[in-house]
């Protein structure tokens, strides 16, 4: 199969296009032929080797896609080989920007017909965790107010519509040429972080969604009114530390079920989430649309054409 894969840590210039060997399914595992992999914050940190443990080389990079299944492994009898799937690999694992992927059975969702898998493939993973953020671990309610920094990404942009469904009044930050992009996905109010500090503009706010991290994750603690709580994705395995002790610093876990890709289907059923502004790549491209997500600064969600 083609795959673009690393063989050395490094910057998006050592991913590298070309073959590797088709995966078998193990018992409970289904093989995916993959149409569309989506491109997310963590993969360039993957290529980098700034996660623990010492992965064996070749590494497929990637966490999420949206394929057709070609082959069942033993114990799997609620797929057929046919059935169009999307899903997220297992936590700890990455191997998505390839033609094949062998993956559990149980964690994968079936697809929509009217869902293309370029879509599927980028609300896979934002939609998880906007989901295991916004309504598991925030809880956030009805009439609430929420800060989420950084609304023009793939997590952000979907967790400001999963808010806005609950009810809550939306806050976001972003640059001016996002804002009306923004509106558009029920932000309430968004403030340009290029001219305003949200420290400044914001106050008494229920909850906080930080998926910028680094100064802004940290003096996000300080917009929430006692008793609130704050959630950061890209701060590292835990919270940031905060020297208020009347508010709560959370991070979120993110599984890989079902049931919450499901979800996904149904909130876009709904009509209360629609996929993200996309970009797309063709897989041969990896290494440029790689170094695009390591800078930062899209909006929506990369997305490889696989086939």
């Amino acid at each position: 199969m083609k795959a673009a894969y690393i063989t050395q840590f490094g910057g998006p210039e050592v991913l590298t296009y070309g073959d590797l060997p088709d995966p078998v399914a193990a018992p409970g595992q289904i093989v995916v032929d993959a149409v569309a992999a989506s491109i997310n914050g963590a993969d360039s940190k993957v290529c980098a080797g700034e996660y623990p443990g010492s992965p064996k080389f070749p590494l497929v990079l990637g966490r999420d896609f949206s394929g057709v299944v070609a082959a069942l492994g033993d114990g799997v009898h609620d797929l057929r080989v046919g059935d169009e799937v999307f899903g997220v690999l297992e936590t700890g694992r990455d191997g998505t920007y390839c033609e094949k992927i062998a993956i559990g059975g149980a964690i994968v969702a079936q697809k929509p017909a009217d869902m293309t898998h370029v879509d599927a493939a980028a609300l896979a993973l934002t939609g998880l965790t906007a989901l295991c953020t916004v309504e598991d671990t925030l809880k956030l309610k009805a009439g609430e107010t929420i800060l989420i920094q950084g609304g023009a990404g793939g997590v952000a942009s979907f967790a400001i519509q999963l808010a806005k469904h609950l009810g809550a009044r939306v806050i976001t930050t972003a640059s001016a040429a996002n804002r009306d992009y923004l509106r558009g996905l029920g932000a309430d109010e968004v403030i340009d972080y290029n001219t305003t500090d949200f420290t400044q503009a914001v106050k008494n706010c229920d909850a906080v969604f930080d998926t910028v991290g680094g100064d802004v994750a940290t003096r996000s603690y300080t917009v929430l009114k006692p008793g609130g709580r704050a959630a950061f994705i890209a701060s590292g395995a835990k919270a940031p530390p905060s020297d208020r002790t009347d508010v709560t610093g959370l991070r979120p876990a993110v599984g890989r079920d079902r049931p919450h890709l499901e979800r996904i289907v149904e909130l876009r059923r709904l009509g209360a989430i629609r996929a993200p502004v996309v970009t797309l790549y063709d897989l041969a491209r990896a290494s440029e649309a790689l170094k695009v997500s390591a800078a930062r600064h899209l909006k929506g969600k990369l997305v490889l054409k696989v086939r």
